[in-house]
């Protein structure tokens, strides 16, 4: 059987110093190395790959039989080997395909059923006294709720929507600061109702409310499926939504972790959201493999991380309104792909998940784009774009950031010659060695790859495209890694040892027996405590 993990590693170093601009001698090489859905382009001509590296990054896909993962997923097979789970997050916005079974028994009913109690609650609040809502969460209980509702600003026209998540008490006392108890509504979300941060900012906000004249009987939810602890905490059943534990935390805003978006842009909109991922979710499951735009996604990062050995991936939105979705992606690709074990339990012959940054586009110009144009080390560029903004009378603005994106990834691949950098010094009227010295600071290497995603609007349609492609992008990717990309323990030993130190930072107990730094650290607090 051919190894194209080889045949790349070889590509990459007959191409290692080739120019990404002569790959477009080629008159098609922009038609052929982007790829349209019905609503959207994915351009990644401005990459190193030509044709016969796709060929052996598509090989990945045959060798790694991802097509047959895929079906197993959709099927509600328990591809979560470690945890013997099924990853059904596709389910929830199944809305107008067939049944899901899970060991023999249909989900969807059940799905569709809690779709419709969020549907009639989240009309209930936008019709009644409350103001605001107050969604309190951690990882992918927070993350993707307050991601979707910034970048859906421009649809809200019920209440204002505001997000904790630290256990820092500077989190939760700034935002209740200024709500009036009596017309807020405190949605704790959380399957298991016991997340230390998330109960522990729960019962803050229940004893603020009662103290400032709230009624948390009524003005508490739940998105749990711990009906005795939610029960024990004082919400009524009515107001509490599960979901099953075949749906992961950063895959959960589909669901009831999505009912603070529902109630910000009306059940109506939240279903467009909804049909934009069943969308993708259709072309994922239906494309072949080459026009794949989830593979595609994947075999180029792939290709950038495990094959050329760029370590990071910014993702750079020129949409302040998606100003946390690089944050979103980070959890999603390195919680989900942050492992060095494979499935088998050997260790990975290869690095795994890359580190993923970023920032909305202006404001990483005047950040980080020094070091993405003229750092030592190179760095894989993805933006996205709107075709259109959301104020036509600021269509000039719009226009401006259309015109620093494409200028972005077009400088990166072309970068500036020393002999250009000296032509534009002579042209300011320098010369000899200080001309020389000025130029070398004003050449850009260049051969820097990007991809861009562009599509007309950012509705909620569009936006519910974008999270399942990066999605199936990051199933992808751990298939062909061999890795499971549904569990998360690394986040267990830190939470274990968090809870045994708590009474020795509370000074109950003493820190003898630990490590000199920690114990030398306990004993500066318990000297400046108040």
């Amino acid at each position: 059987m051919t190894d194209h993990w080889q045949d790349l590693d070889r590509l990459h170093a007959a191409a290692a110093e080739r120019s990404i601009l002569t790959l477009f001698d080629d008159p098609d090489r922009a038609d052929e190395f982007s790829l349209r859905t019905q609503h959207m382009l994915f351009d990644y001509a401005k990459t190193n790959i030509d044709r016969q590296t796709r060929g052996a990054l598509l090989g990945l896909v045959e060798q790694a039989n991802v097509t047959a993962h895929r079906d197993a997923m959709f099927a509600g097979e328990a591809i979560n080997e470690t945890e013997n789970r099924a990853v059904l997050h596709t389910a929830l916005r199944n809305l107008d395909g067939g049944a899901v079974m899970v060991e023999g028994q249909d989900v969807m009913p059940e799905v569709l059923d809690t779709l419709q109690r969020m549907r009639g609650f989240a009309d209930e609040v936008r019709g009644s006294k409350i103001t605001d809502v107050v969604n309190i969460g951690i990882g992918g209980s927070d993350l993707g709720p307050a991601m979707a509702v910034r970048a859906l600003s421009p649809y809200h026209d019920g209440p204002r929507c505001h997000f904790v998540s630290n256990v820092d008490g500077a989190h939760i006392a700034d935002t209740l600061r200024g709500l009036d108890a009596k017309t807020t509504l405190v949605i704790v979300a959380s399957k298991t109702f016991t997340t230390i941060e998330t109960m522990t900012n729960a019962r803050t906000a229940r004893a603020w409310m009662r103290d400032h004249g709230g009624d948390p009987s009524q003005q508490f939810a739940a998105l749990s499926s711990a009906l005795d602890k939610t029960a024990e905490f004082g919400i009524d059943p009515a107001r509490v939504f599960g979901f099953e534990d075949w749906v992961g935390g950063r895959y959960s805003l589909w669901g009831p972790i999505g009912l603070s978006l529902m109630i910000a842009i009306g059940p109506e909109a939240f279903d467009s959201f909804l049909r934009g991922g069943q969308e993708m979710d259709r072309h994922f499951c239906a494309a072949e493999p080459a026009e794949n735009m989830p593979i595609l996604l994947a075999l180029v990062g792939i290709w950038h991380n495990q094959i050329c050995g760029h370590t990071t991936r910014a993702v750079l939105p020129y949409d302040q309104r998606l100003a946390l979705l690089p944050s979103y992606l980070q959890q999603l690709e390195m919680e989900s792909n942050g492992k060095s074990v494979l499935m088998s339990g050997d260790d990975s012959p290869r690095h795994t998940g890359p580190i993923v940054w970023g920032a909305a586009g202006t404001n990483g110009q005047h950040a980080f784009y020094q070091l993405i144009h003229q750092g030592s080390r190179v760095v894989p560029c993805e933006f996205l774009v709107a075709a259109n903004g959301h104020e036509p009378e600021l269509k000039h603005h719009h226009d401006l950031l259309l015109t620093n994106c494409l200028a972005q990834s077009e400088a990166l691949m072309l970068g500036r010659s020393l002999e250009e950098a000296r032509g534009l010094m002579r042209r300011k009227g320098l010369e000899g060695a200080e001309l020389e010295r000025q130029a070398r600071h004003r050449v850009f290497p260049g051969n820097r790859p990007s991809t861009t995603l562009i599509y007309p609007r950012l509705d909620p349609f569009t936006l519910g495209q974008i999270i399942a492609l990066y999605e199936h992008r990051v199933f992808v990717e751990g298939v062909i890694l061999g890795i499971n990309s549904f569990d998360q323990w690394g986040v267990e030993l830190g939470k274990e040892l968090a809870t045994a130190l708590q009474p020795l930072v509370e000074g109950a107990v003493s820190p003898e027996g630990k490590d000199g730094s920690t114990a030398g650290l306990i004993d500066f607090i318990q000297r400046h405590r108040d």
